[in-house]
């Protein structure tokens, strides 16, 4: 019997990781395993930095918070626990937007938890 050989689908499967690779540079780009390798590698920067991405946009947030507060003599924290305490529901996120974008507003709210 002869062998069968699936080129078909190596051939699809190999496309497949070669288009991901587009925009690599030299070898990573055109070379089969150069490219399956770089590309399983950027695929798992790719999944790991998507929860990174989280973390940072997290850390600006509180940062920005806190360069909003700390000329009303308050520092994050206390400013983060009297606002729980007064029932204000404004996440961090659109804090930070009210600090950077809408001072004004920003101070309002700085001013009715106080």
């Amino acid at each position: 019997m002869p062998r069968s050989v699936n080129n078909v689908a190596s051939r699809e499967r190999r496309k497949r990781i070669l288009k991901l690779a587009k925009g690599f540079f030299g070898r990573k780009k055109n070379v089969w395993t150069v490219a399956k390798n770089a590309v399983e590698k950027g695929l798992v920067y790719a999944y790991r930095d998507r929860k990174q991405k989280k973390r940072e946009f997290r850390a600006i947030w509180i940062q920005r918070i806190n360069a909003g507060v700390r000329p009303h003599g308050l520092s994050y924290s206390s400013f983060m626990g009297k606002l729980k305490k007064s029932g204000i529901d404004l996440n961090r996120k659109v804090l930070a937007d009210l600090a950077m974008n809408h001072p004004a507003t920003f101070d309002a709210v700085v001013n009715k938890v106080k």
